[in-house]
């Protein structure tokens, strides 16, 4: 099972970008079984991976405060799929952003069992 995150890149203050992040089975006989919360986190240049908002299953967000309003989760259960739309971006938001997923995942020899499973990041920079 993996996580795949695209739509990372170079915005000009005031911009916008729109994360997408896949959660996919691994070609190696595992399987999704479900999902529960999905999220996105960031991690600035030199600082800790931060929260920045999380959805639940039936589409229940969380966000940190300092990307209310600004900042919009969504989710899209059947394709396992998390978008992160960031609006008004400022230079104070470039950081590596990370999703994340709670899962179940089951193969022919396991039976279901949880994973915290994270994509691989993508890189967003806010700078004229």
């Amino acid at each position: 099972v993996q996580l795949q995150a695209s739509g990372g890149g170079l915005v000009q203050p005031g911009g916008s970008l729109r994360l997408s992040c896949t959660a996919s089975a691994g070609t190696d006989g595992t399987y999704i079984l479900s999902i529960n919360d999905m999220g996105w986190y960031r991690q600035p240049p030199g600082k800790p991976r931060e929260l920045v908002a999380t959805i639940t299953s039936s589409s229940n967000a969380n966000y940190a405060d300092s990307v209310k309003d600004q900042f919009t989760i969504s989710r899209d259960n059947a394709k396992h799929t998390v978008t992160l739309q960031m609006n008004s971006l400022r230079p104070e938001d470039t950081a590596r952003y990370y999703c994340n997923a709670a899962l179940l995942w089951y193969s022919i020899s396991h039976s279901p069992r949880p994973l915290d499973a994270w994509g691989q990041g993508t890189l967003v920079t806010v700078s004229s």
